[in-house]
């Protein structure tokens, strides 16, 4: 189920991008502004987050999630509305729903799930990410081809009110350690952000997702502009390439937590998946019309499996990191910082397409960064041991 739920807020997240070429000439405006849409979203998400650990101990984490679903669906039929205003209120909305859906499932996870085997339980469940991205790429073109770009908003929205009523039967068994007693102020806002501050652990690893989320949402929200912009492809085979990608992050997830628990541990799997973020950024940067087909495509696995593989190994350190009982609180700070990534991420991104007139120096520039990262975390694995699965 909260892999289910997962894959619906990410289908959410994406359905406008996908289309964003065919939305941008409706409205009269560039593509690239779609790196604002999704900045909003995270802005919206990074505040869910921190008051999600405070409400998943109050609602129950399937309630919190079922919330977190409607509020998607509100925001997808407020971006149905040919207006800028209306679709930056939707884009809130989907933000509101999308930031406490990890926390929740964190919490759920975390107290069902045996230490050694917690990266490869995290990385299944969040293979509803980019599960919810192959959706997004290989449902939503033809959506909008069928229904138009208005019509491809709906159905995305009613899928998540669909997925909310399926988790409904599951409140009772799976929402039974809720506290109607715990308060909801904005005082517990700060309580996941000082919980991070005051681990070094939790600080290092919220500081590398940082960089991460920014490669990861950067190659989500601009891969189909870029295809159809300077390849010349079309929406259709711009969403397969989209949906590539995804399908080798989910792969990515499972193989890279599986390797975690039984091989090298999280911090080496995630300095491993920096370099390999790095190499495949540059790789898209060079990618161009003449190319084959299939080695566009391998590219793209690779920089999926990397860029959107990590978030499985990330989150089960961050539980294993986190004090007893806790998880959903450290989840939900980390993500916070995770989500500001986002937040700057992919406007950077589009600045810098406006500013060098390609999307080519963009994706080149996401190399520095992520390589830093795995010189920090390749430092840090000395000083802190590693985690591993005996």
């Amino acid at each position: 189920m909260t892999l289910a739920i997962q894959a619906m807020v990410a289908m959410a997240l994406l359905t406008l991008p996908v289309m964003a070429p065919e939305i941008a000439r409706s409205l009269g405006v560039s593509p690239a502004l779609a790196g604002v849409y999704v900045a909003i979203v995270y802005a919206g998400a990074m505040f869910a987050s921190l008051a999600a650990g405070a409400a998943v101990k109050r609602f129950g984490a399937i309630r919190v999630s079922q919330a977190g679903l409607l509020l998607c669906a509100c925001g997808l039929a407020l971006c149905a509305v040919e207006s800028v205003a209306a679709m930056a209120l939707g884009a809130v909305l989907i933000g509101l729903g999308y930031g406490p859906i990890t926390p929740a499932s964190s919490h759920l996870l975390a107290r069902t799930t045996s230490p050694e085997r917690m990266s490869l339980v995290f990385s299944v469940k969040q293979t509803g990410v980019p599960l919810g991205g192959v959706l997004a790429g290989a449902v939503v073109p033809g959506a909008a081809l069928l229904l138009g770009w208005q019509g491809a908003l709906l159905v995305s929205a009613a899928a998540n009110v669909l997925c909310a009523a399926i988790a409904q039967p599951l409140c009772a068994s799976l929402d039974a350690d809720r506290d109607a007693s715990q308060p909801l102020v904005l005082g517990s806002l700060a309580q996941p952000i000082r919980l991070v501050l005051a681990h070094p652990a939790l600080r290092m690893l919220a500081a590398c997702s940082f960089v991460f989320s920014m490669a990861q949402l950067s190659l989500t929200t601009y891969l189909v502009t870029y295809l159809h912009v300077a390849l010349s492809y079309t929406l259709i085979a711009a969403g397969a390439a989209l949906a590539v990608s995804q399908v080798a992050g989910m792969a990515g997830r499972v193989l890279w937590g599986w390797v975690a628990d039984r091989y090298t541990g999280a911090r080496n799997m995630l300095a491993a998946l920096a370099l390999l973020m790095a190499l495949a950024a540059l790789a898209t940067a060079t990618l161009s019309a003449d190319m084959p087909a299939l080695a566009v495509m391998a590219v793209l696995a690779v920089f999926g499996a990397s860029a959107i593989g990590w978030n499985g190994v990330y989150l089960a350190e961050v539980a294993r990191r986190a004090p007893p009982g806790l998880a959903s609180v450290a989840t939900g700070g980390t993500l916070a910082i995770t989500f500001f990534g986002v937040v700057l991420g992919p406007p950077a991104f589009g600045a810098m397409v406006e500013l060098f007139g390609t999307y080519r120096a963009s994706f080149a520039l996401l190399a520095v960064p992520t390589l830093l990262c795995g010189a920090l975390l390749m430092r840090a694995r000395h000083v802190d041991p590693v985690s591993r699965a005996p």
